[in-house]
């Protein structure tokens, strides 16, 4: 991505880190294209449920750690309820608690996803990566990194509508994760990136965005590389991680 000499103007940069999501954003992966057009088997879908909910139950950790760092009290009340749409508060079990629901409607045994053993190492090493970038960057940095949710509604839709139509072990009860972040991503998104542009005014600054969301996209793409490589072709899955029927019940 070409990066500025000078600083942009707040619609430059929004471009910038736009244009990022259109040609790096892992809708375009080849795995993806395969998951929603019902081109994988049930196994396949497994593979991938199981690796996500490594990301999935990240989530939290990853925004617990931006606000541990965070001296501006408005900007912890606004990302705290990051926190409890994943892990659930009140009335609201959560989203890693329907998570949970997709991979229970897969068939997969849930104590064998929660406790991650059967995950790719290169899922985990993803994930924890970035994790720890959010811990170890600048602010600015860690809320740019989250800006991969400007198109996140675009690819659960098609996720949505896609597993909906070719999958028969697909229903609205294992799709209710993804209904719910259509509501959720674009307002978490707005925030943040309304955050990005008002603080990133050098064009030091605006690199350093960009390279974040670059980073984060990377974080999506590699993990998909994984299953592509463990369970489509060569299919070749590393030693420990999850091979069809290991912790598969009746579903």
């Amino acid at each position: 991505m070409p990066e500025p000499d000078a600083p942009l103007s707040a619609e430059g940069l929004e471009a910038a880190l736009r244009e990022v999501g259109a040609t790096r954003y892992h809708n375009l992966h080849p795995f993806h294209k395969l998951l929603h057009s019902g081109q994988l088997d049930r196994d396949q879908v497994r593979a991938w449920a199981l690796n996500r909910y490594c990301y999935q139950s990240a989530i939290p950790r990853k925004d617990a750690a931006l606000m541990a760092r965070c001296d501006d009290r408005e900007l912890r009340r606004e990302w705290l309820h990051r926190i409890t749409d994943h892990d659930g508060t009140g009335g609201d079990s959560g989203g890693i608690e329907r998570w949970l629901v997709l991979t229970d409607g897969l068939g997969l045994d849930r104590d064998y996803v929660v406790s991650k053993e059967g995950a790719l190492p290169a899922t985990k090493f993803a994930v924890e990566a970035y994790v720890r970038f959010v811990a170890e960057h600048s602010l600015l940095e860690a809320v740019a990194s989250s800006l991969t949710e400007l198109f996140a509604p675009g690819i659960h839709a098609e996720r949505i509508s896609g597993m909906l139509a070719h999958y028969d072990f697909i229903n609205e009860t294992v799709v209710a994760y993804f209904r719910r972040r259509l509501d959720q991503a674009p307002k978490d998104a707005d925030f943040a990136l309304d955050y990005v542009k008002r603080h990133a005014r050098t064009a030091e600054q605006q690199r350093a965005v960009i390279r974040a969301l670059t980073f984060k996209t990377e974080v999506l793409w590699a993990q998909l590389d994984a299953l592509y490589f463990a369970y489509v072709a060569p299919g070749w899955p590393a030693p420990g991680a999850w091979r069809p029927g290991v912790a598969v019940g009746g579903a």
